[in-house]
């Protein structure tokens, strides 16, 4: 099995905070003097992973000059084990705003699924530089024009252990893609999901799309029309930039094949800033 962590070059590592989360920082080599005009990119990982998500991604823009913040959650990855039972979205929410503030200087946000209602939510009242949403969980706002078909009814118990993934394979993923994520994949608090999920008791999470001026891209992996629908209508919300990645799966947009068409995408967009 290909680990891509295993190839990110040399970087620095910390813990900060009284939770002792772990910190990756990226500065590449011989970056260009535009990099210290620049405004920091924070990468916020998804619900059950980590910094390690990102690390098809992280050489690029680092090879273009960024300076790249990428952090964990509580309790995801390295950061220091806590009671996961406990921890809420808001929780999760106060450890963005102590990277940021590790930052110096307000970043623009690039969050995942899960990372990316919690970026929405924290651009709500926290001075970002910008916005980038990666196949991001939809706001109730988005659900509410339009839903998905089938509803289940919300069973969470108090931890989630990690997907099981069977397939050896995906339309955008190769088996190594896929024993990269088996392999780091961990457990998620409940009572952070249940904030977010989408059920017959729950219908996610409100975005004041008017407290959010600072530019923003919605990229989404695309399966069907209602796909397309729910991506433009979060970058309708948002007043952003739109790119659908038709055929592309929810994780593949991060570690599959294809991973090059959605950072291409920020890219280019970052570039127009």
């Amino acid at each position: 099995m290909r680990d891509f962590t295993k190839e990110l070059p040399d970087h620095t590592e910390k813990y900060i905070g009284d939770n002792d989360l772990f910190l990756e920082i990226f500065e590449g080599d011989n970056l260009p003097k535009a990099t210290k005009q620049r405004p920091p990119l924070l990468f916020v990982h998804g619900a059950f992973t980590g910094s390690w998500m990102w690390s098809k991604y992280i050489p690029h823009f680092i090879s273009e000059g960024w300076y790249c913040y990428v952090m964990n959650l509580r309790s995801h990855y390295k950061s220091r084990l806590l009671d996961m039972t406990k921890l809420t979205l808001e929780d999760y929410l106060e450890d963005m705003k102590e990277v940021i503030a590790e930052c110096g200087v307000p970043p623009i946000l690039i969050g995942f699924s899960m990372g990316g209602i919690l970026n929405q939510k924290l651009a709500e009242t926290v001075e970002i530089a910008g916005l980038v949403l990666i196949d991001s969980v939809i706001s109730k706002e988005v659900f509410e024009v339009v839903p998905y078909k089938e509803l289940d009814q919300m069973t969470p118990g108090i931890l989630l252990p990690a997907p099981v993934r069977e397939e050896l394979s995906s339309i955008d993923e190769t088996t190594d893609d896929i024993e990269f994520q088996k392999k780091y994949l961990s457990m998620e608090s409940s009572k952070a999901f249940s904030a977010f999920v989408f059920s017959i008791e729950a219908k996610g999470i409100s975005i004041d799309s008017s407290s959010i001026s600072c530019p923003c891209l919605v990229v989404k992996a695309v399966n069907g029309d209602d796909d397309d629908r729910r991506g433009r209508v979060t970058a309708e919300h948002l007043r952003a930039e739109y790119k659908g990645l038709w055929n592309t799966t929810h994780t593949g947009v991060l570690v599959g094949q294809r991973y090059m068409e959605a950072v291409d995408t920020i890219m280019d967009w970052l570039k127009r800033l």
